[in-house]
């Protein structure tokens, strides 16, 4: 029972507690984070953005944000059911976070080409992503700056979504793990178990 635990909370858990994981897995699982990354990228410089209104910029990113809570709360619920609950959550990981980052690029660049006195310089798509990463990892380097109040309000809006997400959102993830861990090792005990009974 000790070993199954420990094997479980490893991630070698893959059809019972004896089986170590395969490096295939890893490197499938590392392969589908880079190009569901990749492709998320590609998508964010081929949208049109352009002649969209700032009106309804609170209204769209209040629509890709609910769109990326679902995403997030689909990816907890698979990697509680995931055979292998680690490497689910890497992929939960590389697939939410470029998400969430192209929301705001995305935002960024429809309120730089509304007002190009929005930001201390026009924005392109990548000095757009260059702001976003550089607000998410608060490093704050000052050469692009929100100069109007709309700018301002979204930037303050990323900042406390970037608390939330780096607070809340790897700890539910993390506490997914645990319970995708614990719930595959308490079938591996289970199974075990009912082989000795019939056995013996």
């Amino acid at each position: 029972m000790v070993e199954a635990l420990e094997w479980a909370e490893s991630g070698y858990l893959v059809n019972g507690p004896s089986t170590p994981l395969r490096p295939w897995v890893i490197v499938r699982g590392l392969l589908r984070s880079a190009l569901t990354a990749a492709v998320m990228v590609a998508i964010y410089y081929v949208v049109p953005l352009e002649g969209r209104s700032p009106a309804f910029l609170f209204l769209e990113l209040g629509i890709a944000l609910t769109l990326l809570t679902v995403v997030i709360a689909w990816q907890v619920r698979a990697i509680i059911e995931s055979e292998h609950p680690g490497i689910r959550a890497s992929y939960a990981l590389a697939s939410s976070t470029p998400m969430f980052l192209l929301v705001f690029s995305a935002a960024y660049v429809i309120l730089s080409l509304a007002n190009s006195e929005a930001f201390s310089e026009p924005l392109s798509r990548s000095d757009s992503i260059y702001f976003t990463v550089t607000v998410f990892s608060t490093v704050g380097f000052g050469d692009i700056t929100p100069v109007s109040e709309s700018a301002r309000l979204v930037v303050v809006g990323q900042m406390i979504l970037d608390l939330v997400v780096l607070g809340l959102g790897v700890r539910l993830i993390l506490s997914a793990v645990q319970r995708g861990r614990a719930a595959h090792a308490a079938a591996a005990v289970g199974s075990g178990e009912g082989g000795d009974s019939a056995t013996g």
